[in-house]
């Protein structure tokens, strides 16, 4: 979805009375941890949006030879999932402004991040939404995949 079609849809759930539910990552060969993740995410709303890095976003990052998939391919893979119900791409650096646009009423993060480091937390909870943070799938990781296959 391009940002004002996220709007678009966010606001068609809330005239339905449904909870939105936001995330955001990179999702650079997507793993068992994500699908987890993400399963667990959506099971606290009605509706599961996901901002992606895009590939420009990535890089600034992860560093050089990052990201292995392209930007269309990550939203593509995340958007077959059954517990995703919308994928939007951002260029900035952090996920604010879109969390700002779409104004979720959950926004879910990883507990490897604290409480007062989620982007947008502020936004969430002046709106009356609170913030969740999953715990990560023991040694699931992007990073230690790609550094498997390096070896």
């Amino acid at each position: 979805m391009t940002r004002s079609e996220a709007v678009s849809f966010v606001q068609h759930l809330r005239a339905k009375d449904q909870t939105v539910v936001f995330t955001n990552g990179v999702f650079d060969l997507l793993h068992v941890g994500h699908v987890r993740y993400l399963q667990q995410a959506r099971s606290f709303g009605s509706a599961l949006i996901v901002g992606v890095n895009s590939d420009r976003s990535v890089k600034i990052l992860k560093g050089p030879g990052r990201p292995l998939m392209p930007q269309d391919e990550r939203a593509e893979v995340l958007a077959a999932l059954a517990c995703v119900d919308g994928v939007v791409l951002f260029d900035e650096a952090t996920p604010y402004e879109l969390i700002a646009a779409i104004r979720p009423d959950v926004l879910v993060k990883g507990a490897d991040w604290a409480e007062d480091a989620i982007v947008g937390r502020d936004l969430v909870e002046r709106r009356g939404g609170r913030v969740v943070r999953i715990p990560l799938e023991p040694g699931r990781s992007t990073s230690a995949l790609i550094e498997k296959i390096r070896q």
